[in-house]
Order: C-alpha cells, then sequence, then structure tokens
C-alpha cells in the first residue's frame, strides 16, 4: 500500500503545473522567491549574483543526462557537505532516488514538446514519518562569473542536483539554513530510514584484528543489503574544521561509502608488504575531488603495480570524479565515526529475515491549561528494515561547517541480561551542575500533568514525561527503538533552529500494568542524550512489559517527537495516559480501591531433590479476583521467575496467594502454596515462605522468595 504523500505548505504541483500550462506562463514560486530571503538569512548575496532559469544558463537543459550518478554532485560555495555526501548514497540506488524525485521521466525537458514545460518542479522528502511534497520553480541563484553558486552537476546542462537541493532549502528555510548538520539528518529525510551513529574505537580497531574484521562484515552486510554508509573524521579539542590530514584526508567532511569489499590477490605484491586477500572501502568525496593519497590511492605503489584489466578483475574500479579506496586498516586508523541508515523497505534490518514496525506521536508539553492531557496517535506498519549486525554506539560527528552533534557522555555498562545499552556516564555531572540553578527552581513548581520532565536524573520530574508500553512474549527479542524529534532547522532565520538534547529509558514493569508508572523499578536500557533529530537503540530484552520515556535532556523543554519501535514479532506500542485506570461499569457497584500492592515473585528452590528429575513448573499468584500466572520453566528445580505484578486492593485484609503448579501430560498439579498478609502501607518488604499443601512427588516442597511493596496511595506505586 502507498505511503500517503502531504503537500508541504499545501501547494499542490500538479494543479499548479496545469494552471501555469493553461496560462502560458512559467511558474514563480511566491512562498520561496528569487530574492535574498530565499538565500540568506544573517550574511549578504555576493556581488554580481542573479536568478537564472536552466534555459538561461545553457541552450539544451536536461534533468537528467545519461542517467543518475554521484559524478553530478559537487558541492558549491555553501557548507552542506553532510546533504551532498548524503544525496551521493541516494544516487546510487534507483529505489530510492526514485522515491524523492518522482515521476522523473514526466519532469524531464521535452525539446519536441517544448510547450509542456513550465518551469516547475518537485521533490519528496520524509519529515517525522510523513513524506512531503515540495514544489520548487526552476530559478537557480548564479554566481557573477555565470557558474551555479551551490551544488552543481559535472555536467553543465544537468540540473537536478541543484533543483533537488533547492526543494531542500525551500523545506529547511532558505539557503543558509543548509550551512552545517549531519548526514544523519539527510539520510532520513531522503529514505524514511533508521541511522544509526557508529563510533570507532581506533585504538581498538587497530590493536584486535578481530574486531576489525567483525566491523568490516558489518560494514559490508549492511552494503549489502542496500544501507547508505557515510563516514567522518571528528577533529579533537583545538584541531579545526576541514583542516587536512598529511594523508590528504579532510576533518570534520563527510565522505560517502560506496563499496565493501574483500578481494583475494593472485600472489603478493612485490616491494609493498601487502598479502593476499584485502578487505578495501571505496569513498567519495562530495566535493568531487581525490583527498587520500595513501596506499591504494590512484598514485600509490600499490596501484601502479597492477594493472588495469587485473583492477577490474578484481572490483578495484573508480565510477566517478572524487572516487578512492582505502584499506580498511587505514580507514580505522583515520576515520571516528560511521552513519549507517538502515532502510525500511523490502528485506532488511537482519538479512534473514522481515521487522514489524509500530509508530507512536507524541509531545513533550507543559500542563494543560485545561482538562485534558497531550494527544497521541498510534500508527501500525509492517515493513522490514535493512541491517548489519551492529550494537551502535552514538557518538556525535563534526562535519563540514556543521554544527557538533555532542553526545553528552560517554557509555557505562549496566549489568543484567537482556540490557539494550550503556548507560551515560557524563549526564549526572551536567546535571548536578544544573540542579543548583534555575531548573531545579523550575522543578519544584512542576505541575504533575505537565509531560516535559527531563532525563532520569531528575528524578522528581522524570516519570512526569510522555509514556509508551509495549510487551515482549515467549522469548528474548531483539528490537530496534528509533526517537525522532520535529525539525527545527526552519526557525533557523527567527534565531532558533536548534535540536534538543533528547533520548529515552526503557523501564522494567509489572506484568499487568496499564496505566502509568508512578516508580522506577528496574531500568531495562537507555540510550545516549544527544542534540540529534534521531537517537536509536538496538538490543535483546527478556519477556515482559516494559515503558519507553522519551525525554529532553533537561525538564521544561517542548516539542513533538516520533517513536519508531521494530521487532521480528507483532509487537504493539500504546501511550499510557491515565495515573488511574477508571473502573468498567460492573466494577461502579464494588468498593473502590483503597490499597495498591506490587508483588516481586523472584525465585523459587527445593523442588526437586538430588538426582531427581526436576518438574516442568509454573507459578500463579493469585489477589481477590486478579489471576497472574508465569510461563513453565522446564525441568527447573529452582526456577527464577522475576514476575512483578501490581493489585488494586478493595478488600486489603484478604491475603495474596503464590502457588507453584507442576506441568503434566494430562493436568497439572499443584507443588505447593504460600499465602501472603501485607500491611496497608510498606516499603519492599521481603518474605522467605515455605511452600504448605500440594503433591510433591519428592516430599520436598520448597520455598518462594517474595517482595511485596503497599500504599494507601494508589498512584505511589
Amino acid at each position: 500500500m502507498p505511503e500517503r504523500v502531504n503537500n508541504f505548505q499545501g501547494q499542490s504541483f500538479h494543479k499548479l503545473r496545469r494552471d501555469c500550462l493553461r496560462r502560458g506562463a512559467f511558474f514563480k514560486d511566491p512562498l520561496f522567491p528569487a530574492t535574498a530571503q530565499s538565500l540568506f538569512y544573517k550574511r549578504k548575496p555576493p556581488p554580481g549574483l542573479t536568478w537564472k532559469r536552466p534555459r538561461e544558463i545553457c541552450k539544451d537543459p536536461r534533468l537528467f543526462v545519461d542517467g543518475i550518478s554521484t559524478r553530478d554532485l559537487h558541492q558549491g560555495s555553501l557548507g552542506n557537505c553532510w546533504m551532498v555526501a548524503a544525496i551521493s548514497c541516494l544516487a546510487s540506488e534507483p529505489s530510492l532516488w526514485k522515491k524523492v524525485i518522482p515521476d522523473h521521466v514526466d519532469q524531464e525537458w521535452n525539446p519536441k514538446h517544448p510547450e509542456m514545460y513550465a518551469g516547475i518542479f518537485h521533490f519528496r522528502f520524509w519529515r517525522l514519518g510523513r513524506w512531503m511534497d515540495v514544489v520548487v520553480d526552476d530559478r537557480l541563484p548564479v554566481s557573477s562569473d555565470g557558474v551555479l553558486l551551490f551544488c552543481r552537476s559535472a555536467t553543465p546542462r544537468e540540473f537536478w542536483s541543484a533543483l533537488l537541493e533547492k526543494a531542500y532549502a525551500k523545506l529547511n528555510g532558505c539557503y543558509e539554513a543548509l550551512e552545517g548538520g549531519n548526514t544523519t539528518e539527510a539520510l532520513i529525510d531522503f529514505t524514511g530510514g533508521v541511522s544509526e551513529p557508529l563510533s570507532l574505537d581506533r585504538e581498538a580497531l587497530s590493536l584486535h584484528r578481530d574486531r576489525r574484521r567483525a566491523f568490516f562484515q558489518t560494514l559490508a552486510k549492511a552494503h549489502e543489503c542496500k544501507a547508505l554508509i557515510t563516514c567522518s573524521i571528528r577533529p579533537a579539542e583545538g584541531e579545526t574544521v576541514e583542516s587536512v590530514l598529511d594523508c590528504g584526508l579532510v576533518r570534520g567532511h563527510a565522505y560517502g561509502i560506496t563499496a565493501v569489499r574483500k578481494m583475494r590477490l593472485a600472489e603478493k605484491l612485490p616491494k609493498t608488504g601487502w598479502m593476499s586477500r584485502l578487505f578495501m572501502v571505496r569513498m567519495r568525496n562530495p566535493w568531487g575531488t581525490t583527498d587520500w593519497t595513501g596506499a591504494w590511492s590512484q598514485g600509490s605503489q600499490e596501484w601502479q603495480q597492477m594493472g588495469r584489466a587485473e583492477r577490474e578483475k578484481m572490483g578495484l574500479i573508480v565510477r566517478d570524479v572524487g572516487e578512492f579506496w582505502i584499506d580498511f586498516e587505514d580507514f580505522c586508523q583515520y576515520f571516528t565515526d560511521v552513519v549507517v541508515c538502515r532502510l525500511v523497505e523490502s528485506s532488511l534490518l537482519w538479512w534473514s529475515s522481515h521487522w514489524r514496525e509500530v509508530r507512536c506521536y507524541g509531545e513533550w508539553a507543559s500542563a494543560p491549561t485545561s482538562p485534558g492531557t497531550p494527544t497521541s496517535t498510534v500508527y501500525h506498519n509492517n515493513h522490514a528494515l535493512s541491517s548489519g549486525k551492529n550494537n551502535a554506539k552514538p557518538a556525535g560527528t563534526k562535519q563540514r561547517g556543521n554544527r557538533k552533534e555532542a553526545k553528552l557522555g560517554e557509555s557505562q555498562p549496566k549489568g543484567g541480561k537482556g540490557g539494550m545499552c550503556k548507560r551515560d556516564k557524563a549526564v549526572n555531572k551536567v546535571i548536578k551542575e544544573d540542579d543548583s540553578g534555575e531548573v531545579g527552581g523550575w522543578e519544584a513548581q512542576m505541575d504533575k500533568r505537565s509531560r516535559c520532565g527531563g532525563c532520569i536524573n531528575h528524578r522528581d520530574t522524570f516519570l512526569h514525561n510522555p509514556q509508551f508500553m509495549f510487551e515482549v512474549r515467549g522469548k528474548e527479542e531483539e528490537l530496534l527503538i528509533c526517537l525522532q524529534q520535529e525539525d527545527r532547522r526552519i526557525r533557523r532565520k527567527d534565531g532558533g533552529g536548534e535540536n534538543l538534547p533528547i533520548g529515552f529509558e526503557v523501564l522494567k514493569v509489572e506484568v499487568n500494568r496499564c496505566s502509568r508508572v508512578q516508580c522506577v523499578l528496574e531500568q531495562a536500557a537507555s540510550s545516549v542524550y544527544m542534540d540529534s533529530r534521531s537517537v536509536t537503540l538496538r538490543g535483546t530484552l527478556t519477556p515482559g512489559r516494559y515503558v519507553v520515556l522519551p525525554t529532553t535532556f533537561l525538564p521544561g523543554a517542548t516539542g513533538h517527537f516520533l517513536l519508531r519501535l521494530f521487532s521480528h514479532s507483532l509487537v504493539t506500542l500504546r501511550e499510557l495516559r491515565e495515573d488511574l485506570l477508571s473502573p468498567s461499569v460492573l466494577q461502579c457497584f464494588l468498593p473502590q480501591p483503597t490499597v495498591v500492592t506490587t508483588v516481586y515473585l523472584r525465585r523459587a528452590s527445593g523442588l526437586s531433590l538430588p538426582k531427581q528429575k526436576a518438574p516442568d513448573v509454573y507459578a500463579v499468584v493469585r489477589c481477590e479476583n486478579d489471576t497472574i500466572r508465569t510461563q513453565v520453566f522446564k525441568a527447573e528445580g529452582n526456577p527464577e521467575f522475576n514476575l512483578r505484578a501490581i493489585f488494586y486492593r478493595r478488600y486489603p485484609s484478604t491475603h495474596v496467594s503464590i502457588e507453584l503448579w507442576s506441568r503434566g501430560w494430562l493436568w497439572d498439579s499443584v507443588l505447593g502454596k504460600a499465602r501472603l498478609q501485607t500491611a496497608e502501607s510498606e516499603r519492599s518488604r521481603s518474605h522467605v515462605i515455605d511452600l504448605q499443601g500440594g503433591h510433591s512427588r519428592s516430599g520436598n516442597r520448597g520455598c518462594v522468595y517474595v517482595e511485596t511493596s503497599s500504599s494507601v496511595c494508589l498512584t505511589d506505586l
């Protein structure tokens, strides 16, 4: 089913084109005029700048000349290499650029029917879960020497790249708004995919060949599955963006990866020391120049000692201007950041199986002035996602003219099976500095109905954030979670435009929870916090119910976001809006709950004797009319249940019962029972209870280990 396309700023390409053809006039875009306001918001246009239509620049203009390729891209005078690098990746995959450039045959100049040309084009970009159709006229900024000022093709009469850049500039407010950015943003805008920034540990990769080859396989698999890959060299403190290394590579500049190959040589190359097996990466510089001067550059000894026919046989082919090959060991030595954009398309994030996507829109918002809470809409899609196998650690990168995409801290390992990520270390330090200032005072006055509570370090307000629940059933599940905030670049003209530092927490909650979380019991996973448009986390979770809390780094920041979750099985994602669930019609005739109790059934022991076959066991927890059952633990005499349940109790004096059952061929039998009597208000009380009754074959009924908490305030737990 084709995705719905929205007209940007309400402009319909087909209606506007029909109107121009009917009037016999070329289109002039009133919403993006050929004036200085469409170019810059800070600096003045260069002297002699004019706006010209392609036919005023050359005699026989074309949208494409001999198809589309990366050679059609030269950056021009704008510091938007992050965008140009992403477009160069796009150009290598027809199924992708045909989405961004729709109806490309119909939009092409037709010399046989010049009367059908109306000077109007349209392009599509993916923004916060929706494809936006952006209309532009064909007037382009030209310098005083008659050359296109910004992005242009190596072929003077080809204009697709210049017109695409103009449409992207319109989407973002003006051309200058494209100064500085990250390829992560552009790759998402051009594909609707999920971008994972990968940080290279250069020291570890240089010392450990196994790690280096595993990382090479990650990139090779991602490239094989049509993922788009870019990379850059992050300038260290005191180093300058766009400064050139001795090897010719440029710091803070985005390069596209166009091939990842493992090759075999017929024999060892003389005088070079290169062995018979090569791990190679082909790269492209958006500037259209070949920077690399090291091994396997076109002037190198390795390149010259191998004949052209032999290079072509091996696949060492340079297709376009600006492309070059580099050995993977050298690649790991110089580059610090890689961005892999995994495509939400036919066969992907695992090369052997399909993934399903569920989306949820949400908002970080202040407390409403009238009753109600921020709205949320859920969309379910069955897609697949392209990927290489990798557990990424996002990191900030600098690119040409780039605003730094900062990571607020280094990752720290976190124990526990099923953890998806490592937690930020430096966040604590940042928060401590902020807590003594305005943020602390703001937190004290924060309305509980607000949905902008900041990260987990702000304990008093963290749970005020939007909460989204999902469940992993049956067995461990690998998931990919992506949080994307609304684009703010268009606000740069008004002095804003900076991304919010964002991230999210994944909490494991009670298996029967259906209302908002009131206290943090168990952190299952944490993302890093970045001032990036998107933050992504991939890993494995054990069976259970989970709640995701998308947050800004500091409390009080507002904005819209999109939460995307990818899984192999059918997983639903929904927002938790209520602190307490409303009673059903039948429950209205019963007494109202007066106590809330959580039961944490940790484990049982002694269910079988040594050298005796252990039973297939499961547990049942009963409280009033509620019953919770665990999964079956096969042949386990000491099962680890790790089951949390929450009960809203109308009759607090009644007991909570725990039953252990043995699974049988014809019927199940009770191994033993335990009863809990809880106080109306108690915090984390531990119980070790011997099992009573039942029909244990061993005569040994064992015991259970339980923790309980209760409160008369129903929104405490």
